[in-house]
């Protein structure tokens, strides 16, 4: 099972704490089993609340848990209970977010009416409603794509998909059973069995010519659990990076086989690269943070002779 990283922890616990609040002192087995994870799991994660509140960090700025006889109660200091004043840029941030969360294609076009409601009134009290009101684009993907690929992942119902392949840099169309549809750091995913390669395969909805529904249905997982962005195979070729603080935050976003303190700063770490243009990509937004050390078959080379010929950042020890 992958550990998983700072941020996926703390989007559980920003999950955790609310749905306890809410439950007011569950047992710990109803919380392990609602958020999938184990009791040492939930007790790792709690344990992190206790160092989070306001300054100067007194008891009574803190956050509390409690847990006995099987249950856990989360207590905010006084401080959260206060009401939460924004600024005009986070105000705005916030509709933003949440116009983006409206726009999504949902289960018989159905809205939540509540956020609707409190986006109008947010609008009202920074002057954006109106004829001023925000227009939140869903990154490159077309919605009456997405609106398809959620019908077909709501009905079990096989997709004839067109689509790019950056790797290969090719388009085809392959028939495609859908699992899941979700957002990632601004793009729109596609979880799907592709019958073509007979294994399961992550698209980008963006590189998505067409999706056609077919009559055929199928029938889903029970448990799809996480879905990361990028998941290597264990035939990917290898690659070991250096990496400056600057780009540590591969090794938070990537599965890798470990890391080692070079010291100053730099951690090093091995990496399955599953193509040359997804390595490229990495190498790209790390820049100058990134140094490759060797790499399989001179897949990490020549990608980095690549980047470094084009920008003159990257640099290459093979």
């Amino acid at each position: 099972m992958t550990r998983p990283n700072s941020a996926q922890r703390l989007a559980r616990l920003l999950a955790i704490v609310p749905w306890v609040v809410a439950h007011d002192g569950p047992r710990v087995t109803e919380v392990c089993e609602r958020f999938r994870i184990s009791e040492r799991e939930l007790i790792a994660d709690l344990n992190l609340l206790f160092m989070c509140g306001v300054y100067p960090y007194t008891p009574d700025a803190l956050i509390e848990v409690d847990l006995e006889g099987g249950r856990v109660w989360v207590r905010f200091a006084e401080w959260f209970r206060r009401p939460l004043r924004l600024s005009a840029p986070e105000g705005l941030a916030l509709v933003a977010a949440a116009r983006a969360i409206l726009g999504m294609p949902m289960a018989g076009n159905e809205k939540p009416s509540a956020l609707a409601s409190a986006v109008a009134k947010l609008e009202t009290v920074l002057g954006a409603g109106g004829d001023d009101q925000l227009e939140i684009e869903l990154g490159a993907a077309s919605p009456d794509l997405l609106g398809a690929l959620q019908a077909a992942v709501g009905e079990s119902r096989k997709v004839l998909l067109d689509y790019y392949s950056f790797g290969r840099d090719e388009t085809g169309t392959r028939v495609v059973r859908p699992w899941r549809v979700f957002s990632s750091e601004g793009h729109w995913y596609l979880l799907a069995w592709c019958e073509k390669v007979q294994a399961k395969r992550l698209f980008r909805v963006d590189r998505a010519r067409s999706a056609t529904l077919l009559d055929d249905h199928f029938q889903p997982p029970d448990d799809l659990g996480p879905v990361p962005v990028y998941e290597s195979r264990s035939d990917d070729p290898v690659v070991t990076l250096d990496l400056a603080p600057g780009a540590h935050w591969v090794v938070e976003r990537y599965p890798h086989e470990g890391t080692v303190d070079m010291g100053e700063g730099v951690l090093r770490t091995r990496l399955r690269v599953s193509s040359k243009a997804w390595l490229e990509r990495l190498l790209l937004r790390a820049g100058p943070s990134a140094t490759v050390v060797s790499g399989a078959d001179g897949v990490a080379a020549s990608a980095a002779r690549r980047i470094l010929a084009t920008y003159g950042h990257v640099t290459s020890r093979e």
